[in-house]
């Protein structure tokens, strides 16, 4: 695992939201983390736009919405997540 692996062998993103930053966790095909990342609001677009399309995983709230409809645009595949089905594993 990486900080900054390939961006190619991405199969599912996950986004964890915050109010400056964000941390994002990123599978390949098999589960395996590939990616961690920590990145302020404007960077999360800039970097997702050179991502090839993927599913997006977070958590449903005010500003996810938003968020979503911004990556959608970019050909990800976004879905939003009920809270109470949210979990943080630490590894």
């Amino acid at each position: 695992m990486s900080r900054s692996s390939s961006s190619a062998a991405i199969a599912t993103l996950g986004i964890d939201l915050g109010k400056n930053s964000f941390h994002l966790v990123g599978q390949d095909e098999r589960g395996s983390i590939v990616l961690r990342l920590k990145l302020s609001r404007p960077q999360l677009t800039q970097r997702l736009a050179n991502f090839p399309p993927c599913l997006i995983g977070m958590e449903a709230c005010a500003g996810a919405h938003h968020i979503g409809r911004q990556l959608q645009a970019l050909g990800h595949d976004v879905r939003l997540i009920p809270a109470q089905y949210v979990t943080s594993r630490a590894s």
